[in-house]
């Protein structure tokens, strides 16, 4: 008896203090972040119009730039040997920056691949969360620099060093080959990328390979961390080539963190979903609609706007999943069509508006993303790559089922409660 009490009082004191954590996590995010965006983004023209490109432009900080060519990778099977295949080439450079590096199959692959072309002489550069990275053992790192790789931890250096801004993460997932080749998408480094995404263990993602100008901007968006992290400045040739075009994509790469523009990728879906005027394709792993974002999807419904999204049903955290669905029932009595995908994790991060305008990268659609968390994203106006995205999206779909508003509501009040209490702290996850 009195080893469970000990056992209670000690699982009680546990969540006490993963309270606590939270409540001081939050209450610093909000006394340090800049102002939200409060106000609904009313727009007259459609994402056709010259004027909505001219300004997300100017919004983002970023221009389109033309001469893109992009290839889609899906699930593991095809995202690895790509990347692989791209770091076995490499002459120059390779900076990479990801958000979980574990050890692992997958892990221990990217090490020797990347070793043996630090090795060769290439500028091999990494950054990785150091939050990220916790399952990655310091014997993997030592042999890396050893062999020649420039390897950091972000905002992580000692498990005991005391850091204000902890919470504080990147969650880019971005790699770049000689300045040319770039990798952008939801992949990291761990086993649960690796397959088709047949299985529960097996993850559902896009990747993506884009080859042409906005490299540039890609690399760029590395650099900025690297600066960040190391105090230097990356420069030259090696990293940023004159780079011809490659095709004929307009692609905007853009980044988002509490150090560089805030709400950015925020402002990209908001703006974007308050031009539309035919329909909004939402595949997103954590869908967390706050008020500006449910007023918006609500405006655009009376428009006459079809909007779609697809949800994960199987979800890294129960705590996460009850947070995020919380508004989702009134969504669907509005209109919103809610599909639920089945067979494996899905953390898919793309949103299609009127079949021309692709946004995809490493953000999520919730607060964490949108202000705590250092993204990578990329726009692109294109309807034939938009079909293609389209075509994977109703890939998606079909193996979904459609949710109600009516089973939501069925949930009990104990499971209710819960979502409410989870939904308070949203912002952290």
């Amino acid at each position: 008896m009195k080893t469970e009490k000990k056992t209670k009082k000690r699982l009680l004191l546990g969540f006490y203090f993963v309270l606590a954590v939270l409540l001081v996590s939050g209450v610093y995010a909000y006394w340090f972040a800049l102002k939200p965006i409060r106000k609904e983004i009313k727009v007259e023209y459609s994402i056709a119009d010259p004027s909505f490109k001219q300004s997300l432009d100017g919004l983002l900080g970023f221009a389109f730039v033309g001469g893109n060519r992009i290839t889609t990778l899906v699930n593991g099977d095809e995202i690895f040997p790509d990347m692989l295949e791209a770091i076995r080439g490499a002459q120059k450079s390779i900076t990479l920056e990801t958000y979980i590096w574990s050890d692992s199959e997958i892990g221990r692959e990217f090490k020797k691949a990347l070793s043996e072309r630090a090795q060769a002489g290439v500028n091999v550069y990494v950054i990785v969360d150091g939050m990220g990275s916790i399952r990655l053992k310091q014997t993997e790192i030592n042999l890396m620099r050893d062999a020649g790789i420039r390897f950091y931890k972000f905002n992580r250096r000692k498990w005991y060093s005391v850091n204000l801004q902890i919470n504080h993460r990147t969650h880019r997932k971005i790699m770049i080959v000689d300045g040319k080749i770039g990798f952008i998408g939801g992949s990291c480094i761990h086993d649960s990328w690796l397959g088709d995404a047949e299985t529960e263990d097996q993850w559902r993602d896009t990747h993506y390979r884009i080859e042409g100008p906005s490299i540039t901007q890609m690399q760029g968006i590395f650099a900025e961390n690297w600066r960040q992290t190391t105090g230097e400045i990356l420069h030259g040739p090696d990293f940023f080539p004159r780079i011809q075009p490659s095709g004929n994509l307009l692609v905007q790469c853009y980044m988002s963190g509490p150090k560089d523009r805030q709400e950015i990728v925020r402002v990209s879906f908001l703006y974007s979903m308050s031009a539309a005027k035919k329909n909004i394709r939402i595949a997103h792993s954590y869908f967390f609609p706050d008020e500006l974002t449910r007023v918006t999807l609500y405006e655009a419904l009376k428009r006459g706007v079809e909007i779609e999204v697809i949800v994960p049903g199987k979800l890294d955290s129960k705590t996460v999943k009850a947070a995020s669905r919380v508004h989702w029932a009134d969504l669907m009595d509005a209109g919103v069509k809610f599909y639920e995908y089945g067979p494996a994790m899905y953390h898919v991060k793309k949103i299609i508006v009127d079949d021309e305008l692709v946004i995809a990268g490493s953000a999520n659609f919730d607060s964490r993303s949108f202000r705590i968390n250092d993204e990578a994203n990329f726009n692109v106006m294109d309807r034939q790559f938009a079909a293609e995205q389209i075509v994977i999206f109703e890939k998606d779909k079909a193996q979904c089922r459609q949710m109600s508003a009516a089973e939501l509501r069925k949930r009990s009040v104990f499971v209710k409660a819960f979502d409410r209490i989870a939904g308070l702290f949203s912002s952290q996850f």
